[in-house]
């Protein structure tokens, strides 16, 4: 937990003439110290983006050659191309293994339907759905929990400083993969993006943390990147190239982590994640091409949900906006609505989830059999249609992918409504945006399927289950913007399939309120960059219409999730407040020699992540503050037993007795505990020097600063502590330090109960 996560009492040094001052609000931060990680409560833990300059460091970097910063350089490209390679490849994997288990699935039960067994086709339909979805549960239940959901928005609380625990392990990857394929494959209505960014942001933490220590799997070349700085940039590349891989949309992923996920950014980070996704592009490329020589399964094609929507020339007027501008307002009430549903169904789904893994397996094959019933029942509504003369693929289609589904139909017919349900969510997509359909759809079977397919996407999100949001509200949108071409009919130029694309950036837009990515996503999809201007104005009237509601989708889970994010703006009370308001104690402090003793107390009794070092006689003429060191570094010093019997200086005999690996910040796995440190008594009477190893130009603000000033540079620059230092001179060189969770409004209005005007947010648990 962060510097204020301790509610311990003050601690005392035997001196009683000691400087340290003691706050005039005792109280500890005891709100937002825990997050909701899949379905397990776990401590909050920032992470140290900061570059420390302390003497050991700076030494470490003046003593390393050409050759060092060569490898240095040349490992982060080599590992952002093996980044796009492997999610490539789990991207291409995904798609094929959801198109083959699904197909298999639709094969056997339209071969049974084509014998009108009935009764079998549905039971083998259900049984297979029901498999899928308890084998995805089980195993996210079970081996990781911090699989489940989308992943999106743990990956942007991690890019924001927040490390929740468990979310790029190796088993979070693995189960990411397989659980993902599953839930698709079961007919849920989820889809693979949010956990292919998941997965990519995996690889990306995976391969910057230089192996694993627990299997000795380590190498020398890799130590540069044991640091959280690092790794940010590798999570940044991975998840961007998630994105690219999911949509087959190089652009539209580099954007996509730059608008939502990122909160810094700089060029070379850009060039960086642009190589990735280009690498991710081409792979993808590769695969396709194999694909189109048939040799990716009974249904594989490669097509990684790419819809040509439209024929080359796209022609539109200025009558034609008017039902763009509608479809956009719709769209973004419709957005708003859906994320208002979302949160309410999440918080019955947490107290169902909070009663243990069976009701959350229970919870996960109950809307199973629900999606089930609603997939194979529905279409008996819908009447059959004769198949077109004119159609350009096979009519009724029967073992495979298309517009034509026979269902129960007679020869020569289709049913429409089968057509949409009884596909892959990829498949009807592609069915919706399709150009030259617009006769092959009755309008009664569209608004039926929006309307089941709007609630299934609420209430199959939630449920334990790796889970993506994007492909299901591009369903529904796709579906609604079709209703609304339906419903123009002639009195626009505009075909259905193009409706259905801008329905689809509508909803988009409506629900997760991006607007640049978004826009170039779909023209990637859709392969058609005249669709530019029409998406533009959808996308902007959405969100402009939706923000007057609620926030974006993935903001609302990150607060449910209790994430404390860091918003990029501050709120209007935080102006009224200095940061001596917030700040809490008590204060630990350390000497620039200290004895040994007292760290190990201090350690022991405190879950603080930052010391301030002050320099006292006779070291100094005054207190001065000397810097900040951090626990990680002090259990290294205590570990190598860096001890002197003396109060005295050792100087920079540091470099000789450390090197930077000993300091190394390895990724998930077990980390040193000071309980595990045995020191003899003799060892415990000795000292040690803290001033090489003190990072001797942390971040400071005077007492007075505003609390809105102070989080705009907290965020900015990417801080885990932040010193308050007095405004007067005086003997106390250092009132107390900000930590990310004194910004948090909750904290704030705690102490402050005047400043609230709306109801309190509180922090829930549910399985995702």
């Amino acid at each position: 937990m962060d510097e204020d996560a301790d509610a311990e009492t003050p601690l005392l040094r035997p001196d009683e003439n000691d400087y340290r001052p003691r706050l005039r609000r005792s109280a500890s931060n005891a709100t937002s110290q825990l997050a909701l990680v899949g379905a397990n409560v776990s401590p909050i833990e920032s992470l140290d983006y900061e570059i420390l300059e302390n003497e050991f460091f700076k030494q470490d970097w003046r003593s390393r050659s050409r050759l060092q910063i060569f490898q240095y350089i040349l490992m982060k490209w080599t590992l952002c191309f093996l980044i796009g390679i492997l999610a490539g490849l789990v991207g291409f994997f995904n798609n094929i293994s959801v198109e083959n288990l699904a197909g298999v699935k639709f094969v056997v039960t339209s071969n049974l339907m084509l014998e009108r067994k009935f009764a079998e086709a549905f039971g083998v339909f259900a049984a297979t759905n029901l498999a899928l979805t308890l084998f995805s549960s089980v195993i996210t239940t079970y081996f990781a929990p911090a699989a489940a959901g989308s992943g999106i928005p743990e990956v942007k609380a991690y890019l924001n400083g927040v490390d929740a625990p468990r979310i790029f392990a190796p088993r979070t990857l693995i189960v990411n993969v397989i659980g993902s394929i599953c839930a698709v494959s079961a007919s849920l209505h989820v889809g693979k993006a949010g956990p292919m960014l998941h997965t990519g942001a995996c690889i990306g933490s995976l391969l910057g943390q230089g192996g694993s220590k627990r299997y000795r799997l380590t190498y020398r070349w890799l130590r540069y990147f044991k640091n959280d700085r690092d790794r940010r940039d590798f999570v940044t590349c991975g998840s961007a190239a998630g994105i690219a891989a999911a949509f087959r949309a190089p652009v539209g992923g580099l954007l996509f982590a730059l608008e939502e996920v990122s909160s810094w950014w700089r060029s070379a980070l850009l060039w960086r994640a642009f190589f990735t996704t280009a690498v991710v592009a081409v792979v993808l490329r590769a695969f396709i091409d194999l694909c189109n020589s048939g040799k990716c399964g009974l249904f594989g094609k490669g097509g990684l949900i790419m819809f040509d929507v439209t024929s080359a020339s796209i022609s539109y007027h200025i009558a034609d906006l008017p039902p763009v501008i509608i479809l956009g307002i719709i769209g973004g009430v419709l957005g708003s609505l859906y994320n208002i549903l979302l949160e309410k169904v999440l918080r019955v789904y947490t107290y169902i989830n909070e009663k243990g893994s069976p009701y959350r397996l229970l919870l996960a094959c109950s809307i199973s059999v629900f999606t089930s019933c609603c997939l194979f029942g529905l279409p008996w509504l819908a009447q059959c249609r004769p198949c077109p003369a004119e159609a350009s693929e096979a009519c009724p289609t029967i073992g495979r992918s298309g517009n034509f589904k026979k269902f129960q139909c007679p020869p020569g017919h289709y049913n429409d409504l089968a057509s949409l349900f009884f596909n892959t969510n990829d498949d009807t997509i592609r069915n919706l945006f399709s150009a030259g359909t617009d006769n092959e759809f009755y309008s009664s079977s569209i608004l039926l399927f929006l309307i089941t397919s709007y609630f299934l996407g609420v209430l199959s999100y939630g449920i334990v289950v790796p889970s993506g949001l994007f492909v299901p509200v591009i369903l529904t949108g796709a579906t609604y913007g079709r209703f609304v071409g339906m419903m123009m009919g002639s009195r626009s130029s505009l075909n259905h399939g193009l409706f259905a694309v801008l329905g689809s950036a509508s909803l988009l837009g409506g629900s997760m309120r991006m607007t640049v990515s978004l826009c170039v996503i779909l023209l990637e999809l859709t392969n058609n960059l005249l669709l530019l201007p029409l998406v533009m104005l959808v996308l902007l009237i959405s969100k402009s219409v939706a923000d007057t509601f609620n926030s974006n989708v993935y903001d609302i889970i990150l607060k449910l999730k209790g994430l404390p994010y860091l918003e990029s703006h501050a709120e209007p009370y935080m102006r009224q407040l200095a940061v001596s308001d917030v700040v809490t104690g008590p204060l630990q402090c350390f000497s620039g020699v200290e004895k040994v003793g007292n760290i190990v107390h201090v350690l022991k009794t405190t879950k603080h992540n930052g010391f301030p070092v002050i320099d006292e006689p006779p070291f100094s003429d005054s207190p001065v503050l000397s810097g900040l060191v951090l626990r990680a570094h002090l259990l290294v010093l205590l570990k190598k037993k860096c001890f002197s019997p003396t109060c005295t200086l050792i100087g920079m005999d540091a470099t000789i007795r450390f090197s930077a690996n000993d300091f190394a910040k390895w990724g998930s796995g077990r980390r040193d505990s000071i309980e595990e440190i045995e020191l003899t008594a003799e060892e415990m009477d000795m000292f040690i020097d803290l001033h090489p190893f003190t990072n001797t130009s942390p971040y400071t603000v005077v007492e007075t600063m505003s609390l809105a000033k102070a989080l705009a540079l907290f965020r900015q620059v990417g801080l885990r502590h932040l010193l308050v230092v007095p405004k007067a001179s005086c003997g106390n060189p250092v009132v107390g330090i900000l930590t990310r969770h004194d910004f948090m409004p909750e904290h704030i209005l705690e102490l402050y109960p005047s400043l609230r005007q709306t109801p309190e947010v509180s922090y829930i648990c549910f399985a995702s």
